[in-house]
């Protein structure tokens, strides 16, 4: 019985000096990034989901396919994962209507 008692307090000491478990959350932030490529710089009017937003596009040679292009506060937009309806409109005329769907951190580049 005493053996018993001992290892038995000796289990509680040994469990009791660790430092537990902590819910950690990691990874990355739940958002993903629309950006606006034309042939040249051009002031834009985007309309996602109802939502109003004026940017500037990025210059088609100053992006490649296989190349990230700068994600910048001018020309990135911020959204939810999902399915998106994208409008965009250049001087009061769509030149762009279609749904897109994006995935956490996925960078959906439209080209105009």
């Amino acid at each position: 019985m005493r053996k018993f008692i001992l290892s038995f307090l000796g289990a509680i000491i040994i469990t009791s000096c660790g430092v537990g478990s902590y819910s950690v959350s990691s990874g990355k932030a739940d958002e993903a990034m629309v950006s606006f490529v034309s042939s040249q710089e051009i002031a834009i009017s985007v309309t996602i989901d109802g939502e109003n937003y004026s940017l500037v596009s990025v210059k088609a040679d100053a992006w490649k396919k296989d190349r990230n292009i700068k994600k910048t506060a001018k020309n990135t937009i911020y959204i939810a994962p999902g399915q998106h309806e994208v409008a965009v409109q250049i001087e009061g005329k769509e030149v762009c209507h279609k749904k897109i769907f994006v995935s956490t951190q996925e960078h959906k580049i439209i080209e105009l």
